[in-house]
C-alpha cells in the first residue's frame, strides 16, 4: 500500500498552476489586457498569411519568412494564453502531467523557432543588399523552405531533451506549479531529485539560441551597414537601409525583453515570483502582437493590399 502511494505521487497524473501568484485577486483584471493582446495578435498574424498568400507580388523569400513568423507567433501565444486564460475566468488549474510537458516542449522549441525566423531574415537582407543580382538566384524557393525546415529541426532537436530528462524526474515534493504555463524551470524545480542537469541543459540551450542567432544577425547587419555606407547619395542609402527597419524593430521586441526573462528567471533571485510569471507572459505575448503591426506598417507593399482590402470593403 504504502509502495503504491509513493508511486502515484511520485508520477503525478495532473499539476496545479497557479496563475500569477500573489496576485489571485487580479486574475480577472489582468485576463481583460491578455485577453485584447492576445486577439489582436490572432487577427493580426492571420491578416499577414492572408494577405502574402492572395498577393502575388507579395510571393518572395522575405515574405515567406514572414508567414513563417506569423505561424510560429500564433502557435507560442496559442500554447500558452487560452491556459492562462481559463486559469483567470474559470479557475481551470488542473493540467496533465504530458499535457503539461508538451506545453513546455513547445514553448521552447516555438521561441528558438522564431529566433531562427529572425536570422533567417537578416540573411535574407545581407543577400538583397550586399549581392543583389543573386538575391533571386541564392533564395529560390526550395532554399527558402529548406532554410524553414533547418529551423524547426533545430529548435525540435535542441529542446527535446528539456521535456525528456523532466519526465524521468521524481515529484514527490508537491504538485502545485506557482505559474501560469508549464516554463521548464518552474516544473523541473517540483522535483525531489538533483536538477542541475536540467538546469544547467536549459540555461546551455538559451544561451546557444539567442547567442548564435543575435552573432549572426549582428554580422550581417554589419555587413548590410558596410555595403549601405558605399552608396553614393543619402537618399539612397537611407532607401537602403529603410527596408530593414522593420526586421530591426522585431528583433529589438524579441530579444530584448526575453533576454531579460531567461537572465532573471536564472539570476535574479530576489525578483518577486509574480514579476517572472507577468513578464514571461509578456514576452510570449507582445512580440506575436507586435510583428504583424510593425512588418504591416512598415512594409508598403503589404500596407498598400490592406488598404486597398478595407477601401474595397467600404466601397
Amino acid at each position: 500500500m504504502s509502495d503504491s502511494n509513493t508511486t502515484d505521487f511520485t508520477n503525478p497524473s495532473t499539476f496545479i498552476l497557479l496563475g500569477i501568484p500573489g496576485l489571485e485577486a487580479a486574475h480577472v483584471w489582468i485576463s481583460i489586457p491578455f485577453c485584447t493582446i492576445y486577439i489582436i495578435a490572432i487577427l493580426g498574424n492571420f491578416t499577414i498569411l492572408f494577405i502574402v498568400k492572395t498577393e502575388l507580388s507579395l510571393h518572395g523569400p522575405m515574405n515567406y519568412f514572414l508567414c513563417m513568423l506569423a505561424i510560429t507567433d500564433l502557435v507560442l501565444c496559442t500554447c500558452t494564453i487560452p491556459k492562462t486564460l481559463s486559469i483567470f475566468w474559470f479557475n481551470s488549474r488542473e493540467v496533465d502531467f504530458s499535457a503539461c510537458l508538451t506545453q513546455m516542449f513547445f514553448i521552447h522549441c516555438f521561441f528558438a523557432i522564431e529566433s531562427g525566423i529572425f536570422m533567417a531574415m537578416a540573411f535574407d537582407r545581407y543577400v538583397a543588399i550586399c549581392d543583389p543580382l543573386r538575391h533571386s538566384i541564392i533564395l529560390r524557393n526550395p532554399m527558402v523552405a529548406n532554410i524553414g525546415l533547418a529551423v524547426v529541426l533545430r529548435g525540435c532537436i535542441l529542446v527535446l531533451p528539456c521535456p525528456l530528462l523532466a519526465r524521468q524526474l521524481p515529484y514527490c515534493r508537491t504538485s502545485i506549479i506557482p505559474h501560469s504555463c508549464c516554463e521548464h524551470i518552474a516544473v523541473v524545480s517540483l522535483a525531489c531529485a538533483d536538477i542541475r542537469i536540467n538546469i544547467y541543459y536549459g540555461l546551455f540551450m538559451a544561451i546557444l539560441v539567442i547567442s548564435l542567432d543575435v552573432v549572426f544577425i549582428a554580422v550581417s547587419y554589419i555587413q548590410i551597414l558596410r555595403a549601405v555606407f558605399r552608396l553614393p547619395t543619402k537618399d539612397a542609402r537611407l532607401k537602403t537601409f529603410g527596408t530593414c527597419g522593420s526586421h530591426l524593430c522585431a528583433i529589438l521586441a524579441f530579444y530584448i525583453p526575453g533576454l531579460f526573462s531567461v537572465l532573471t528567471y536564472r539570476f535574479g533571485h530576489n525578483v518577486p515570483l509574480h514579476f517572472h510569471v507577468l513578464f514571461m507572459n509578456v514576452c510570449l505575448l507582445v512580440p506575436p502582437m507586435l510583428n504583424p503591426i510593425i512588418f504591416g506598417v512598415r512594409t508598403k507593399q503589404i500596407r498598400d493590399r490592406l488598404l486597398r482590402l478595407f477601401t474595397h470593403k467600404e466601397t
